[in-house]
């Protein structure tokens, strides 16, 4: 069992109850990382106090030390992931500008062509009509001839 000497009741610490359940935790899972007996931790635990002694708080800033390191380490894959979701949707999205241009050009292009065949439509309305013009005046002739 723990001594006073050595733990401190839980509630001294200025914590939340879940705090407190996750320092204990953590606490239980260092010391039994590091080899040594979790016992003392459970003992202290069971007694609402938190192990303070110079090598329970040296695992246990050694295991926070590697949880830090191991949240890093998962931040910075987190980050890289996000960094090439992010380019993929760029390159997604720059290509969709791409091709919705390459649309918008063709599309302009048809338009082009529709006005081209429309002033054609208009010539060979005026040619029909000139040409109607010149089929009355022979048609006139005709008959004056006759």
């Amino acid at each position: 069992m723990a001594s006073p000497a050595t733990s401190i009741p839980d509630t001294r610490l200025g914590l939340s109850a879940d705090e407190v359940q996750l320092l204990r935790q953590h606490q239980q899972i260092a010391l039994s990382q590091a080899g040594g007996s979790s016992r003392a931790a459970s003992a202290a635990s069971s007694q609402g106090r938190l192990l303070l002694d110079p090598s329970s708080l040296q695992t246990l800033g050694y295991h926070f030390d590697r949880l830090m390191q191991a949240i890093q380490q998962r931040l910075q894959v987190l980050t890289q992931q996000t960094q090439i979701s992010t380019q993929a949707q760029y390159d997604r999205a720059g290509n969709a500008i791409q091709v919705a241009d390459a649309e918008i050009a063709r599309f302009r292009e048809i338009l082009r062509q529709i006005d081209e065949l429309e002033v054609e439509f208009d010539k060979v309305r005026r040619i029909r009509e000139i040409v109607r013009g010149f089929r009355a005046r022979v048609e006139a002739l005709d008959r004056r001839v006759r």
